[in-house]
Order: C-alpha cells, then structure tokens, then sequence
C-alpha cells in the first residue's frame, strides 16, 4: 500500500507523501547524533536505514531530512542548547515540548505532511499537544525499533506525527501493517474526572467538544465517567512500594498516578544507565541545563525496585485492559497546561512535568496506543486532549480520530467563542 496511490497529490514534492525523522533513526550513509555534538563526534556513520524509515519510503513517501532532537532523548521540553529550539508554529514564545521536537515543528510549520519521532515518557505526545497537530504513540512493540537509538526499551516507541488525521491514519496503515477494515463502534468512552481536574484550564473546554460528537456520531449511552486513580490503587496492588512515597496532594496529582509516574521513572532510568552509562563515562559529553541532571540520576540508579517495576507494568496493563474492553476508549487531557514559555525556570519545569507524567504514564506503562488530538487555542495557546485504547487495537483507535475528527472540529470552534 502505497502512498502515492492513496493519498492526494500535495506540495513541491510531487505524488509523494514528504517527511522527516528524528535525529535518533538511523540513515544509511549519516551519523545518528542524538540530539548531542559529542556524540555525534564519537560515532561512525549507520550501514543500515531504520526499518521504520525504510517502510514509508518503500509506500511512497520521500525523506526531506533529519529533525533536531532533546539530548538523549532525555526530555518533553523540546529546547538544545547545541543546536537551537525549533520555533514553535502555534507559540513561538513557548517551547515546542520534546523530545521529538523539530519533527512535531516540521509537521505543525507544514514543512512536511507527517514525521516521525519517538516517545518513551512523552516525547511524541508532548509536543504534538503543544505544536497543535496530531500525534500517535503505537502500542509498545507493534513498530520496529531496530536501528533506532534506545532509551528505555520496556517503553520505547516510534510515534508519528500528521496535521490531518487521512495521513496519521495512513502512516499508520504503513508500520502497522494494518488490513482494510470498516470502523468499528466504540463500545464505551471514559473520561475519569480526576484526570481532568489536574488541568490548568476548564475542564469543560476539553470535554464539550468531544462529549457532543460522540453524541452526534455514536450516541451518548457509550459515554461512561469515572475516578481513574481510585481504580488503579485497587487493581494495580505492586503499586504500594511506590504510594508510600506520593504526597496526598490531589491538586497537584493523583496519588496512584503518581506512584505510577515514579515505577516509570525508575524503569526509565535504569535501561538508560544500561544503555549508556559506558558511553556518558568514558566521554563525559557537554550536556544542557536539565539533560545533566536527569542523566546524573539515571547513572545513579540501582536494582532495587526494579523487579516491583515489572510486576507493576503487567498489573496495569491487565487492570486497564479489563476497564476498556476490546473497543473501549479513555480520554484524558494529553497534558495539564498549554506550552510553558521559552526558557522558564528548570524547577518550574520540574513541577510541571511531575504532574504531566501522572497522565503520560499511563500509556508508558500499560503499553497502550495513544493519540493526542488538538482542541484548537485557550488563551491563544494550544491545547488537546487524548484518546487511549488497548494495547493492539491501534487500527481502531486511528479509525475513531478519522471518525470523529470533523465533529470535533465544529464543536471545538463553538467552544473556543464559549470559554
């Protein structure tokens, strides 16, 4: 299945979709950099192409070139200090969110009509939120990452990026190996009111639109509201190591999120250190303000809890894929708050990413595909929300935004004149 068969001729490019990727994909020929000069320097040029490159430009597309990238991967920020911040399209005094930044640009500043990036924590999800484009984290392991610099390998994902949800949904189509299939009704869409109530903006203003082209297009009975954290505490029981450590703070975050967040963190840190602790010790590389730290941290981290991180990881994903069923959705804010600005303090940075993780995670985790969706401006600045299904039914949650998605749109434009 080509693109060039199956999708509008566009641009200067001709009959082919036209992308890029992140500066962690291998490229026959090219030096893989990472985001980071020092490791450029200290590495050969790839012999291979990632596979995942490989097969969108066997359907079609054409490679326009590689995107800037957070060091290492190692943030959902979007700013380098080597080689600039890409501009944000929809801000350009806020950050573009990271780590795939310069692809999320690319696609937002329609230099390009998809890309491709990664997402362990966030990285695609982020800044597609934040650049107000779509973005798709697949279920973990359904897309190759041969040829792809790892970072944490229980989480690691290749993610794209489209402006129209035809192209997500035919990129998709393309590393999923998806077969033609007509939609499939969801069977019921939770929105937990705790997750919603970590948003720095009316709650209202995300679930409005989506909750009335659900009723438009599917019928409100599938419309179902929870308590997300109370859930999780009961099912997932490996989660108590990690409770015993969250502030009760439930303006701030959701406790058994929280806990959520930090097995994440931990697991997180320590494929890193597996990763690269040889590497960052023998070159001492020069890294920005924030990258330093986390990589300190990750170097720092042990085995201990390591194994309560697993049994987490298979709790969760069996406690959400009972909640959801086969062709269930939970939608939850992508992130609490529009972009932060450019530059702003690392520990106010840290405050808002502990507080987005307690979303992010739960796809990390679960290993669910997940898609965010903007939901046009708030203040002038970009906001979206999030659909997640289980882990495998990526074909059916690419079908729903498809679906959904001009609903959405009538309905967001009503309540951007309403908030």
């Amino acid at each position: 299945m080509g693109f060039d068969d199956q999708l509008d001729i566009i641009g200067e490019y001709g009959g082919t979709r036209v992308q890029s990727s992140k500066e962690n994909f291998d490229i026959e020929g090219h030096v893989t950099g990472f985001g980071n000069p020092d490791w450029a320097r200290t590495h050969v040029p790839a012999s291979s192409t990632a596979p995942a490159v490989l097969d969108v430009l066997k359907a079609g597309a054409t490679c326009v070139g590689k995107t800037v990238m957070d060091e290492m991967a190692y943030s959902i920020i979007g700013e380098n200090k080597h080689y600039g911040t890409p501009r944000n399209p929809c801000a350009p005094d806020r950050v573009p969110g990271g780590s795939s930044s310069g692809s999320a640009v690319a696609v937002g500043a329609m230099l390009v009509d998809f890309s491709l990036g990664t997402d362990t924590g966030g990285s695609v999800r982020v800044p597609a939120s934040y650049c107000g484009i779509l973005g798709f984290r697949p279920s973990h392991n359904a897309v190759s990452t041969v040829g792809v610099i790892p970072m944490a390998q229980s989480l690691d994902t290749v993610g794209w990026f489209a402006r129209e949800p035809s192209v997500l949904k035919q990129v998709g189509r393309v590393l999923l190996e998806l077969p033609d299939e007509d939609p499939v009704r969801p069977s019921q869409i939770i929105i937990p009111r705790d997750c919603f109530q970590l948003l720095g903006i009316p709650t209202e203003r995300l679930t409005q639109a989506l909750v009335r082209s659900v009723e438009k297009l599917h019928g409100g009975d599938i419309i179902k509201h929870s308590i997300l954290g109370d859930y999780v505490r009961d099912n997932v029981p490996a989660l108590s190591s990690f409770l015993s450590e969250i502030n009760e703070d439930h303006v701030n975050n959701i406790p058994s999120l929280a806990a959520l967040s930090s097995a994440r963190r931990l697991l997180q840190r320590y494929e890193f250190k597996n990763n690269h602790k040889e590497w960052v010790s023998a070159v001492n590389p020069d890294l920005g303000p924030g990258i330093s730290d986390h990589v300190r941290e990750a170097l720092q981290t042990t085995e201990e809890n390591i194994d309560v991180c697993w049994s987490v990881k298979k709790e969760f994903h069996a406690a959400l894929t009972s909640l959801l069923g086969d062709f269930g959705i939970l939608a939850i804010p992508t992130v609490p708050w529009p972009p932060p600005k450019l530059q702003t303090d690392s520990s106010a940075l840290e405050v808002f990413g502990a507080k987005a993780f307690n979303l992010l995670s739960i796809a990390g985790v679960s290993g669910f595909c997940q898609v965010s969706i903007p939901m046009g401006l708030h203040g002038n600045l970009p906001i979206s929300i999030s659909l997640l299904a289980k882990c495998g039914a990526d074909g059916f949650l690419l079908d729903l935004v498809e679906t959904l998605y001009e609903s959405l749109k009538e309905h967001i434009a009503i309540a951007e004149k309403s908030f």
